[in-house]
């Protein structure tokens, strides 16, 4: 089966990594946020006692009312007992945690639908059931991780006795991705559901649901064959059958898969690796349509099908091949759809809208978002994209109105909504484009690895990060320090070994006389001999590093560990200065709570003039964008609009005059203070301000104010803070924060390698 997080991306990281993940800090992946003030006695009195009991007794009277009053109406109960978690089996509740914190984790990001993970620890049908059915504060029941045929039961009779959504993603959730692509499929190969026959191999949750929804949508019964260990389930066979399994048992000479193969038009896979043969490849009908979503491996790998199918239209549940089948394209939506008009329940006719509306987005032109993750490659609606991207920004404005709507159509919304279009609107302004922007830009470095110079090889993070850049297939990690040392440190990590590693040694290596000759013919007008040069190259890794790049023998690097971003950035320069026509500058990205920050600049401009704030702006909205921003720039000030006066303001004031002169295609304004940038309600206070919305790019009046408003949010917590990253240099540079962690390090080597891409 197909799930969002069994991706073959966990294959490229290692168990360090995960487990590191998951204990730094604070365990886990969840924790609660409260997002009314707590700070005062009255504040303590209206949230709690006495102030909680009005909509106490309020709700007592009418239970709808918790919808308007508590959290039940986003909120999402992921309860599993751990009977079939992903490809692990049967490990229990307990070993299922994590896998359910990152549901909520995948519910909260697609769809900003907030989460509780319930684990219960029985694999009695009853006594689960019983322990969920009086769950009354949630707004939806998403069952996961439950084997067959229990799964069957549990569902059902908790849709019988609950009058909220319930909804067993491994089940539905595949069924739903897999039909969209499949109308897709037949679409380009001219088949009509209802006359194509198809085989499924499996005959769990997930592949009954599959074709039970396949059948509500056309498929004729006796067209679809479906296959277990024992073979074909025909009428008549009485081995290894339960009531699920006979409902879809068709009369059939075929008794083996291979038999039932011959002339099907459509192969599911929801079984083993291997299961399907080129021979049976080979005797499908003429365009064939495969659908492998076995994980990690599929029954068949795409490179064999087409070996003796050229013409196949194949898909996996895999993110390494065109075509995946991701659950996360399915539940985080549908929910959101059920949700937002209260609905009793998910039913069939929701099903069928979800997969048409798939189905239908992946017709449409693909947005640039889609692209990036291709590395240049455009993809287009056709054999190898008949399915939307995971990050496909459109997906939030796209499945959950035609769910609402296919709820208000069969009759179980309780709370209809009256515009579609405005609530697509709605949908299209909730979540924050950064993460999507950041998952297409490092798919677009592992389909375009990049050699990526690690300045400070010697040390422990350093040699930690490259070999996690390896392994996530970013490209090849260049460490330079002494051999030995760096050899010692790999050992001690416990690593395979060095594969894929280049490791130099300054002093020592090769191309000294190659980059001193480089560096001198630089800097000898600079006051710089000779041997100043050569010495600079063997004895300031940062100097190495950036000849390297320089010269073309590597693409990108990364340091600051244990040197300052300035003292870095002046070895640097010697050897990389900033590009033609760019201003260098620092960008911090602050982001949390559904919206993200730019800071600029945090990095290299100590107190800009006006001209040179017109280029951070300019430079800094370019960024925004390419992140997935419509930029609304707001030039920072103590002060707002003159008030208080102070010379201090003017260069920010110069830069507007400057950026109305150069008449710039984004929104701006200044000076003013961060209130004011930041909050509607303040900034309603100047009708002539004119920023349409909240800024969401902060240019500052100097290096002081920038790095204090990162640093303070970035300790205080609320978010993630990404960089600084620098920007407008002749060649990829980064400098992370001489704190930062490996996962840092392994993100801003690769948004070098990114930068390396699309020069």
């Amino acid at each position: 089966m197909a799930d969002s997080t069994a991706d073959t991306r966990t294959a490229r990281i290692t168990a360090e990594d995960a487990l590191l993940l998951h204990s730094s800090g604070r365990p886990g992946k969840l924790e609660t946020l409260v997002h009314k003030p707590i700070v005062t006695a009255r504040d303590l009195s209206l949230a709690y006692s006495p102030g909680v009991a009005e909509p106490c007794l309020l709700i007592e009277k009418d239970q709808s009312l918790a919808y308007d009053y508590t959290t039940k109406g986003n909120m999402v109960a992921v309860i599993s007992n751990g009977t079939a978690v992903l490809g692990l089996g049967n490990i229990g509740a307990l070993a299922g945690k994590p896998v359910m914190e990152g549901k909520i984790a995948l519910f909260k990001t697609f769809a900003d639908i907030d989460g509780i993970d319930m684990e219960i620890a029985t694999e009695d049908v009853d006594q689960f059931i019983n322990a969920v059915r009086y769950q009354v504060g949630f707004g939806g029941i998403n069952l996961e991780d439950i084997k067959a045929p229990e799964c069957f039961v549990i569902e059902q009779r908790l849709r019988e006795l609950m009058d909220i959504p319930v909804f067993h993603d491994d089940q539905h959730g595949t069924a739903i991705v897999a039909a969209a692509g499949l109308i897709n499929a037949c679409h380009l190969t001219g088949r009509a559901l209802k006359d194509t026959r198809m085989v499924v191999n499996g005959a769990g949750s997930a592949a009954i649901a599959c074709v039970e929804l396949l059948k509500a949508m056309g498929m004729q019964h006796n067209n679809i064959i479906l296959c277990d260990t024992k073979g074909v389930l025909f009428q008549g066979r009485t081995e290894g059958m339960n009531q699920w399994k006979s409902a879809h048992a068709v009369q059939t000479e075929a008794r083996t898969l291979a038999e039932a193969m011959v002339g099907t038009d459509v192969f599911f896979g929801l079984s083993v690796a291997g299961a399907l043969t080129q021979d049976m490849v080979r005797s499908m009908a003429p365009k064939p349509i495969i659908f492998a979503m076995a994980n990690p491996d599929p029954e068949i790998t795409p490179e064999d099908a087409r070996a003796v199918s050229p013409d196949a239209i194949i898909a996996t549940g895999r993110s390494d091949y065109p075509n995946q089948v991701n659950n996360v394209l399915g539940f985080p939506y549908i929910f959101r759809g059920a949700l937002d008009v209260r609905a009793s329940t998910i039913n069939e006719d929701m099903k069928i809208a979800a997969a048409h509306a798939l189905a239908n987005l992946a017709r449409e032109d693909v947005p640039d978002e889609v692209h990036k993750s291709g590395a240049g490659r455009r993809v287009n609606f056709g054999p190898e994209y008949i399915i939307p991207n995971a990050f496909d920004p459109r997906l939030i404005s796209w499945l959950p109105p035609a769910v609402a709507k296919a709820a208000m159509d069969s009759r179980v919304a309780r709370k209809p909504i009256a515009d579609l279009e405005k609530y697509k609107r709605e949908l299209a302004s909730r979540l924050n484009p950064t993460a999507g922007a950041l998952d297409a830009i490092m798919e677009s470095v592992r389909k375009n690895p990049r050699r990526v110079v690690f300045a400070e090889g010697e040390e422990e993070k350093s040699v930690r990060a490259a070999i996690a850049f390896r392994n996530a297939g970013y490209g090849r990690p260049v460490l330079i320090g002494r051999e030995d040392r760096v050899l010692a440190t790999i050992a001690a990590l416990g690593a395979d070994n060095a594969d894929g590693i280049d490791i130099h040694n300054a002093r020592l290596s090769e191309t000294n006389h190659k980059y001193t000759d480089f560096l001198y013919e630089r800097l000898q007008r600079n006051g710089h001999l000779y041997r100043d040069c050569q010495r600079m190259v063997n004895q300031d890794r940062n100097v190495f590093a950036a000849c390297m790049v320089a010269t073309g023998d590597a693409d990108a690097m990364v340091t600051g560990l244990t040197r300052s971003a300035a003292v870095c950035l002046e070895g640097i320069g010697h050897a990389i200065g900033t590009a033609p026509g760019k201003r260098a500058f620092g960008l911090t990205l602050l982001v949390g709570r559904g919206r993200t920050i730019f800071i600029a600049d945090s990095q290299v401009n100590f107190r800009p003039n006006a001209e040179e704030l017109v280029e951070i702006c300019i430079g800094a909205a370019a960024a925004a964008r390419h992140f997935g921003h419509e930029p609304r720039v707001a030039l920072m000030s103590h002060s707002t609009f003159g008030d208080p006066p102070n010379e201090r303001i003017l260069p920010m004031r110069k830069a507007v005059e400057l950026l109305d002169a150069r008449k710039v295609d984004f929104e701006y304004d200044g000076e003013m203070s961060p209130d004011v940038a930041l909050e509607p309600s303040i900034r309603a206070l100047y009708p002539f301000c004119r920023l349409s919305g909240d800024a969401n790019v902060l240019v500052m009046p100097g290096l002081h104010s920038s790095h204090i408003a990162a640093r303070l949010v970035r300790h205080l917590g609320g978010g993630t803070t990404i960089g600084p990253l620098l920007i407008g240099m002749e060649h990829p540079v980064q400098i992370v924060p001489m704190d930062a962690s490996v996962s840092q390090i392994v993100d801003m080597a690769g948004l070098a390698a990114y930068q390396a891409v699309v020069r």
